[in-house]
């Protein structure tokens, strides 16, 4: 057992400074084009929609990190609820998520700063994002939180100076201001079609459990961070996407460019702002890069925090992936390991990568959710009127929302991720030596003294 434990340093501002990272407050315009014709216009709607959806379930991981606030996350609140053996199954489908998206980060880098800078090859930009964010990672907590506020407030400064430019210059009469708000029943099908898409930019609040155990007073911060993780984010999606619609309201234009159609907004406010150049165009690059590289280096963060709890509990190889650091308090081993993982970015290709995500997070939100309901009103739990509608209904109406995302991943997301789950299945068999014995487990006085620590 592991003596050395990891630094309990993050407040709740922290904890949400890492949560919006993760999201990338800007990658609002990643599907800009593709959800504003879904919608009809209508994005501001969309991301309503999406932000009640997501509230549901953020509300029950709110409750879990509350009862079990230790690292791991959807893989830990399963593995205390449901046993081993689901808990294994749920963690497995959930690296899914986690390990491939710092891959998603370092081959968007790649791509997007080889296009700017042709000369440089993009496996130059993958690699050294891969080893600065690993160096990060590896030299501890308190370094990623202080570039966590450098990075986001970047962006910050974007988004204000955007929304500061778009109302001085754009027609605010009530007609210009109403029409994205302004739907029709024809418009519903398309809206909800879009906030399936849009749900994927809020993955990123659940990723805060995963630093329960770094976390001053997590029962009381974890939830609160989380909640006001997802809050700031849709208020950002939602007001941003608004002035975008005031400044580029011609939104048919994108019919055709969908991939661009950030790009045409961006532009259309330097052209009413008379900056002068591309001021705006390379403020947002610049911006939108930094984003990515917070992205990979909290993404990172979390799926090393996700292997530790695995290795404390036996299911992973602890002399790997239960060891902290002496000097940094980190899990150097595992971030190591996450680093060697995504050297695949150098030949994996983008959408294979995005298919590889979704996947793992509807697994962990649905199990979350089931999660509050066996915990709060298991076994011979008093079951009162408002216990049912608050442990009860809402994360059933979590569930609902979750299964109906499943509809939304495409084939190859529910290939890639069944395929997965095979080979964990199989890893399962044999840890078990075909379910003939229980999985390995945390001491339940270690398991205590973290809670209570």
């Amino acid at each position: 057992m592991s003596a050395i434990k990891m630094k309990r340093v993050l407040t709740t501002p922290a904890l949400i400074a890492f949560g919006l990272a993760y999201m990338v407050p800007l990658g609002i315009f990643t599907t800009y084009g593709e959800v504003t014709v879904a919608s009809n216009g209508h994005l501001p709607i969309a991301y309503i929609i999406t932000l009640a959806m997501i509230f549901f379930t953020a509300l029950s991981y709110c409750r879990m990190a509350n009862k079990l606030p230790i690292a791991g996350s959807a893989y830990s609140y399963v593995q205390r609820t449901f046993g081993g053996k689901v808990g294994f199954l749920v963690g497995w489908a959930q690296i899914l998520d986690y390990l491939f998206l710092p891959i998603l980060n370092y081959l968007v880098l790649g791509i997007y700063l080889h296009d700017r800078f042709d000369c440089i090859p993009a496996y130059v930009f993958v690699l050294g994002s891969l080893f600065s964010v690993s160096i990060l990672n590896y030299l501890g907590i308190k370094l990623i939180n202080w570039v966590n506020f450098t990075l986001n407030f970047f962006q910050v400064v974007f988004i204000v100076l955007f929304v500061i430019l778009t109302l001085n210059n754009v027609n605010l009469t009530p007609e210009a201001m109403a029409k994205p708000l302004l739907i029709t029943t024809d418009d519903f099908s398309g809206l909800f079609s879009g906030a399936a898409i849009l749900c994927l930019a809020f993955l990123g609040f659940d990723a805060i459990a995963t630093l329960a155990e770094e976390s001053n007073d997590a029962k009381k911060s974890l939830p609160k961070a989380i909640l006001c993780t997802v809050l700031i984010a849709g208020c950002i999606f939602l007001i941003v996407s608004y002035c975008a619609h005031l400044a580029y309201p011609e939104w048919t234009d994108f019919i055709d460019n969908k991939d661009t159609a950030s790009l045409d907004v961006v532009r259309r406010v330097d052209d009413i702002s008379q900056l002068g150049g591309e001021f705006m165009y390379n403020f947002f690059q610049a911006a939108y890069v930094t984003g990515v590289f917070a992205s990979a280096m909290t993404a990172q963060t979390s799926v090393s925090r996700i292997f530790y709890a695995m290795g404390r509990e036996g299911v992973l190889p602890k002399q790997i992936f239960y060891k902290i650091h002496p000097r940094f308090r980190t899990p150097y081993l595992s971030i190591i390991f996450v680093a060697c993982f995504s050297l695949l970015s150098l030949v994996l290709e983008l959408g294979l990568v995005v298919s590889m995500i979704s996947f793992g997070a509807l697994v962990a939100f649905t199990f979350v959710n089931l999660c509050v309901i066996k915990s709060y009103l298991g076994g011979n739990a008093k079951k009162t009127v408002p216990m049912l509608l608050k442990y009860g209904l809402i994360p059933t109406i979590g569930i609902l929302l979750s299964l109906w995302l499943w509809t939304s991943l495409e084939t190859t997301a529910m290939t890639v991720g069944l395929i997965w789950l095979a080979f964990g299945f199989c890893y399962l068999l044999y840890l078990t030596k075909c379910f003939t014995k229980s999985l390995p487990s945390i001491d339940p006085n270690e398991l205590n003294s973290i809670i209570k620590d």
